[in-house]
C-alpha cells in the first residue's frame, strides 16, 4: 500500500534527521568532564536492592531528547561483558540501563555473587561523546542479608 504524501514526508524527515545524526558522528565530549560512583564504592559488599548513585563534573543532566550543548543522560552498564559499540546509540538491555529522564540514582535488584558497574554518558539520542564519558569499572558483591 503506498504512503499518504503526510506519511512520506514524515518518513523522509525521519530518515534525513537520522543521516544527520550518523553522518555527525558521536558528539564531542566536554574537556574537563567525568562522570563517578558515588555509592557504592569499588569491592563494597552490599544487600539487594542496591542503590547507586551517580556523580558528574565538568558538563550537566538533561532528559533524553533534549539537544543542549555539554549535557547528556547516565547509562548504566551492568556486568556488560564486553561494552557495547560506543560509536552508536546505546542499545537498552539488562545490561545497558537509561536513565533518560536525567535521574541520578536507581535501585537495582540484583542477584547474590559478584556484579560489574560502569557509567557511560550518552547525548540526546544516547549516543556516547567522543572520547567517551565514562566512569572506571567497580565491582560490587551483593551478599544475603
Amino acid at each position: 500500500m503506498p504512503l499518504s504524501p503526510v506519511r512520506l514526508a514524515l518518513a523522509c524527515c525521519l530518515a534525513a534527521c537520522g543521516a544527520v545524526a550518523q553522518a555527525e558522528g558521536p558528539p564531542p565530549a566536554p574537556t574537563d568532564a567525568e562522570v563517578y560512583f558515588i555509592s557504592p564504592m569499588n569491592g563494597e559488599h552490599v544487600t539487594s536492592p542496591v542503590t547507586v548513585r551517580f556523580g558528574l563534573r565538568g558538563m550537566g543532566v538533561a532528559p533524553a531528547g533534549v539537544d543542549m550543548p555539554d549535557t547528556g543522560h547516565h547509562h548504566l552498564l551492568v556486568d556488560a561483558d564486553p561494552l557495547p559499540d560506543l560509536s552508536q546509540a546505546l542499545p537498552a538491555s539488562d545490561e545497558v540501563v537509561h536513565f533518560g529522564k536525567g535521574q541520578t540514582e536507581t535501585r537495582l535488584e540484583l542477584p547474590p555473587g559478584k556484579h560489574t558497574l560502569q557509567l557511560v554518558m550518552g547525548n540526546a539520542l544516547h549516543i556516547p561523546f567522543a572520547p567517551p564519558v565514562m566512569s572506571g569499572t567497580i565491582e560490587i558483591t551483593v551478599v544475603d542479608e
